[in-house]
């Protein structure tokens, strides 16, 4: 099983620290996972009369050593130590109970865990302390150290291990929980030696070392490359990894990855791993985010960001074709939020936001970023595509709230007959009709997992609140909507979905066959 693995160390002698704090994982689709499965590297064959071009000055082995580099920085380079207070999970109870002796912790992860949980012998629980180990760097002469919000997450005390093993006692300053970063102070009297970000961006290819704590073992260094840049991990909005094939591990998050002139280039977070241990798949959050962050934090303790209030997904192939588009560039609004800057412009669900202040925009997770990176207050020119027209919107940006929740439109509600539309694998109620379903829009009642309606992402409990940009009363709705394209010669039609909290668009093919 292959997961995503925020690359913080925890010493847990109970199964219920282990449960409590596991390795953030967050499992693969079955696309993710294919499309980073990669075949094996073929060879190119050179003809016997072909002349190989010159060196250009190019050395594919790579540096004879990084020792000098790592003298350079390896004093700025710390182990961080956090104690958190354990909580219980969401039933109040400790499965350890049923652990055979001399059983290891148990993650949620493992198959073991469910076994225990099922037949193992519950026992109440309370808060109890728990240990967090993780790596940071220093990057002031007055203490000031870098690294991960989940490595000093719910921390209720916080040492630092600085080379040659001295302790010293730190104070969080401030963390993001939304790039995963935190800051912190060592709170000792002091002048220590610390590294600066670099002003730019690494290139794929360029070589680059990561210097960390992994498993608690203290300053390890890994060398590699930079395999590739603008990786998004579905992690959150505003995804952007450094990938790099220098081995990073359990304890490594936090620490800092550089490049050949001994700057900051990189703060390891994560891996992509089938057991938890380096595959050679790490990520690392570029300093260019950091920096921004880091600057905020120290100087507010928090992170200000601009806010439309609008929910946002890809345009695929499907949803284009049914907007008219020419292009899936750009950022399809789902649900515009209440009360929000979004609402007072004139903002509507459907609308694609294909460019902020004359800058194209060319998918979801770019447009999060600037419109993050302007801050509240900020005046935006917004450019849409509505009924396949330009169309220019000016508003001024909110705060993002630290949580964000959609919720759906009002719809007048109509009892109708249950609808059968099982040519393309579905069955609709209305939502009235449907205990706890609410009274907007018609309820997936049934779907046949192998039918076209699944294929393309409805699920069985999904609202259908609009089609093809009118809204839903009852089934009745979805059958003429989907008739009435087809006989337009339309080959998709535009749903608009609520799934839990969450809204989006998906396309449904007017040929069911």
């Amino acid at each position: 099983m292959l997961n995503w693995s925020a690359q913080s160390s925890r010493r847990e002698p109970s199964p219920s620290r282990a449960r409590r704090r596991p390795l953030r994982r967050v499992m693969l689709s079955a696309v993710g996972a294919t499309a980073l499965i990669g075949s094996a590297a073929g060879v190119t064959m050179v003809p016997a009369h072909a002349e190989a071009p010159a060196n250009q000055g190019l050395n594919p082995v790579g540096p004879t050593s990084f020792a000098d580099l790592v003298d350079r920085v390896k004093g700025a380079v710390v182990s961080v130590k956090v104690d958190v207070v354990e909580k219980s999970d969401a039933n109040g109870a400790d499965f350890g109970g049923g652990l055979p002796p001399g059983m290891p912790p148990v993650s949620p992860d493992d198959p073991l865990y469910h076994f225990f949980k099922r037949f193992g012998s519950p026992m109440p629980r309370h808060p109890h302390k728990g240990e967090a180990l993780g790596s940071g760097f220093i990057i002031s002469s007055d203490g000031y150290v870098v690294t991960n919000n989940h490595v000093v997450n719910d921390a209720t005390d916080v040492k630092i291990t600085l080379q040659g093993g001295k302790v010293v006692p730190a104070k969080i300053v401030g963390v993001d929980k939304k790039t995963d970063l935190a800051l912190l102070k060592i709170t000792a009297p002091g002048t220590y030696p610390y590294v600066q970000f670099s002003n730019t961006m690494p290139r794929v290819g360029d070589w680059v070392i990561a210097v960390g704590n992994p498993f608690g073992l203290g300053g390890t260094v890994t060398a590699g490359i930079v395999s590739a840049r603008g990786r998004d991990i579905g992690s959150g909005p505003y995804d952007d990894y450094l990938q790099i094939d220098a081995p990073v591990n359990r304890g490594n998050s936090g620490g800092p990855t550089f490049n050949e002139k001994g700057e900051v280039v990189g703060i390891n977070t994560a891996i992509y791993s089938p057991s938890g241990g380096s595959v050679g798949i790490g990520f690392a959050i570029p300093s260019e985010v950091a920096k921004e962050v880091i600057t905020e934090l120290k100087e507010k303790g928090s992170v200000s960001r601009g806010y439309i209030g609008v929910q946002i997904q890809s345009v695929t192939t499907e949803i284009a074709e049914s907007l008219g588009l020419k292009s899936t560039e750009g950022a399809l609004v789902a649900q515009v939020q209440p009360n929000t800057p979004a609402v007072a412009a004139g903002v509507e669900s459907g609308d694609v936001i294909s460019a902020v202040n004359g800058v194209k925009v060319e998918n979801p997770h770019e447009l999060s970023r600037k419109i993050a990176a302007l801050g509240p207050n900020a005046e935006v020119d917004l450019t849409i595509i509505r009924n396949g027209a330009d169309k220019n919107i000016k508003l001024k940006l909110g705060k993002l709230p630290d949580e964000v929740q959609a919720k759906a439109g009002t719809v007048v509600p109509e009892k109708a007959a249950k609808t059968a539309l099982a040519k393309f694998g579905f069955s609709l109620e209305p939502s009235s009709d449907v205990a706890g379903a609410g009274k907007v829009g018609a309820v997936v009642t049934d779907i046949d997992p192998d039918g076209p309606a699944a294929q393309k992402g409805l699920r069985q409990g999904d609202v259908i609140l609009d089609i093809a940009g009118k809204p839903v009363v009852g089934p009745a709705d979805v059958v003429k909507a989907l008739s009435d394209a087809k006989k337009d010669g339309r080959r998709a039609v535009l749903l608009r979905v609520k799934t839990g909290d969450n809204t989006h668009f998906l396309a449904l093919s007017t040929d069911a066959s």
